[in-house]
C-alpha cells in the first residue's frame, strides 16, 4: 500500500512541476498523464491535490462533467479545511449556473468558513454581501462591520 502512496505522491510532483514547461503541456498525450496523476493524489483523498485539481476542472476542464467534478473535489477540499476551496464555492454559490438559483445563504456560509480560515478576500466579499444583501441573505450592518474588519485585519 505505501507503494502506491510514494508513485503517486512522486507521479504528482512531477506533474506539477511539468506545469512549468508550456510546450509540454499542450502535448494531449503529457496532459492525459498529468491529469491522471492530478486525479490519483485527488482520488487519495490529499486536501492541497482536492483544491487544485478541483479549480483545474472548474476553470480548465472540458465539458459539463469536468465542471461538476471540479466542484465535487472542491467541496471535499472545504470540508477538509481548504479556505480557497471555501471562498471559489461561495463564488460558485452566489453566481448560480443552469441547474442551481443564486443562493446568498450558501455563499454567506463558504465565505464565512473561508474567512474564518484566513482568506482575506472571503472577508471583504462576505462584508459586502452582508452590507447589499443577496439572493434570500438579509443585509446585517453588524456582521457586515465585523467582516470588513477581519479583512482589514487579514491585510486588506
Amino acid at each position: 500500500m505505501h507503494y502506491w502512496r510514494l508513485k503517486a505522491r512522486v507521479g504528482y510532483f512531477v506533474a506539477r512541476r511539468l506545469l512549468r514547461w508550456p510546450a509540454l503541456v499542450k502535448q494531449p498525450r503529457v496532459w492525459a498523464w498529468m491529469e491522471g496523476q492530478f486525479s490519483r493524489m485527488a482520488a487519495l483523498d490529499d486536501v492541497a491535490a482536492q483544491s487544485f485539481y478541483g479549480h483545474l476542472l472548474l476553470f480548465r476542464g472540458r465539458g459539463f462533467g469536468a465542471r461538476e467534478e471540479g466542484i465535487r473535489l472542491l467541496g471535499k477540499a472545504a470540508a477538509a479545511g481548504d479556505a480557497k476551496s471555501a471562498y471559489q464555492l461561495g463564488v460558485i454559490s452566489l453566481t448560480g449556473d443552469t441547474r442551481n438559483a443564486p443562493d446568498g445563504v450558501a455563499a454567506a456560509t463558504w465565505w464565512r468558513q473561508a474567512a474564518d480560515a484566513g482568506h482575506p478576500l472571503a472577508a471583504r466579499r462576505l462584508a459586502e454581501l452582508y452590507r447589499d444583501g443577496a439572493h434570500g441573505l438579509a443585509a446585517d450592518p453588524q456582521l457586515a462591520a465585523h467582516y470588513g474588519q477581519r479583512a482589514s485585519d487579514l491585510g486588506l
